[in-house]
């Protein structure tokens, strides 16, 4: 893959037309846009990625086709360079490209499944750096660390035709390779080195990365780190290195490294995909990341006599044929015998829209929860929006449910929560 000739930006929901920008719309190149249309089609037939959440394929008349972003926000890299970079719609009429960049990121070191979690988001030069270089340069400091305290060694199993004797005789291989050659034999013995699965996967990465980088700092930086591994080989399997990783304890400290390993190398984000245009994708479902954000940042402001659950599995729909049509709320709140819960939805609502774009089957979804739980109160939290006159939208029913609809500001999601847990606690 050559290094990056091309970033296009699109927000969530924007798109690209094939050739000429039209309406609105990006133009991409047609040859990007057909592999791109390549890897949509490849990706709508596994149910994994639910086709309809990731980028959608349509046609309209006096434009033609058009690809659409859906939930998923990140990035994808193409084979010819091109890096497509879709970022979340934050609500902020003054909020730059860069300052989207960092609130996403936060949101993204809530994450599980990714290793985000102790970088320093704000020492990031956000509105220079495309999500790929910034991911790149995650995956350098992390592997900066590394050689400062130090690479690990280990015994490693080595077969080789030597001069000398050592270890074990293999007889079938002296045979094959000495019979005429008396002077060498062919023994298979333990050696201390640095050649061990981590220490490949890493120098593999590391190669990859800077074939993919355009930028010189983190060129820079990975060929000053490839210089540690010079007595490493590269990775001739990739899974069988990573099925060989942390069999020893002592290297625990490898597990970030690793981690971003399997994301570069087997394009591991939330989710798998697949096309053979698209050198890496790295895309996350904004419902699943501003799920986990905000049930983090309950985790930090709940007080003392506070119980948190999230994603409960406390209750069923219905209890027969065993526990059929399972509820799942993302918090259930406990305190002083009363019990509160909340769903996140990420979505901006707006006052142009019937119920403000609030769905019916979000409605259906929280009164079942408020009849199951037996819950004092019940919110449906979504991401601040522009679009709505109102901070706080209240819905009552002639059987006492009452659903509140409450608004996060992610320009300032610290003060949202903790206004948001003064109320209802």
């Amino acid at each position: 893959m050559r290094s990056c000739n091309k970033t296009y930006t699109i927000p969530e929901y924007g798109g690209f037309t094939r050739g000429v920008a039209l309406y609105g719309y990006q133009g991409l190149p047609e040859r990007t846009f057909d592999a791109l249309e390549a890897f949509i089609l490849a990706n709508n037939t596994g149910a994994e990625t639910e086709a309809v959440e990731l980028l959608s394929l349509s046609a309209r008349r006096g434009v033609g086709k058009i690809i659409t972003a859906r939930n998923y926000v990140g990035l994808i890299t193409m084979t010819d360079g091109t890096v497509i970079e879709i970022l979340p719609k934050i609500a902020g009429a003054n909020l730059s490209e860069g300052e989207t960049k960092q609130i996403f990121l936060e949101m993204l070191k809530t994450l599980k499944d990714v290793s985000f979690k102790n970088f320093n988001v704000s020492s990031l030069r956000t509105d220079h750096l495309s999500l790929l270089e910034i991911f790149i340069k995650m995956f350098i400091d992390e592997v900066a660390i590394l050689t400062k305290q130090g690479l690990k060694a280990a015994y490693m199993p080595v077969e080789a035709n030597e001069r000398f004797y050592k270890g074990k005789l293999l007889a079938s291989q002296n045979i094959k390779y000495n019979l005429v050659s008396r002077e060498r034999v062919f023994v298979r013995y333990d050696d201390f080195n640095l050649n061990r699965p981590e220490n490949r996967l890493i120098k593999s990465t590391l190669d990859f990365l800077l074939k993919t980088t355009a930028d010189a700092n983190n060129r820079r930086n990975a060929m000053r780190l490839l210089s540690f591994f010079d007595r490493v080989d590269y990775s001739k399997s990739v899974d069988s290195d990573f099925s060989k990783c942390f069999v020893d304890r002592s290297i625990n400290h490898y597990e970030k490294a690793i981690s971003w390993c399997r994301v570069f190398l087997k394009g591991n984000s939330f989710t798998a995909f697949s096309g053979s245009a698209i050198a890496l994708a790295l895309l996350f479902p904004m419902e699943k990341v501003f799920e986990s954000f905000i049930a983090s940042k309950f985790r930090k402001h709940i007080g003392n006599g506070v119980n948190l659950r999230t994603q409960d599995t406390k209750y069923s729909l219905f209890d027969s044929p065993t526990r059929a049509f399972a509820l799942r709320p993302d918090l259930v709140l406990e305190f002083g015998g009363n019990t509160v819960i909340m769903d996140t939805k990420w979505k901006l609502l707006s006052d142009n829209v019937r119920n403000s774009g609030i769905s019916q089957s979000d409605m259906y979804q929280m009164y079942a929860y408020s009849k199951k739980y037996n819950a004092e109160g019940i919110a449906l939290l979504y991401p601040h929006s522009d679009a709505v006159s109102k901070t706080d939208i209240r819905y009552v029913s002639d059987d006492n449910v009452n659903v509140r609809v409450s608004f996060v500001d992610l320009r300032n999601v610290d003060d949202s929560i903790s206004k948001l847990l003064s109320e209802v606690c």
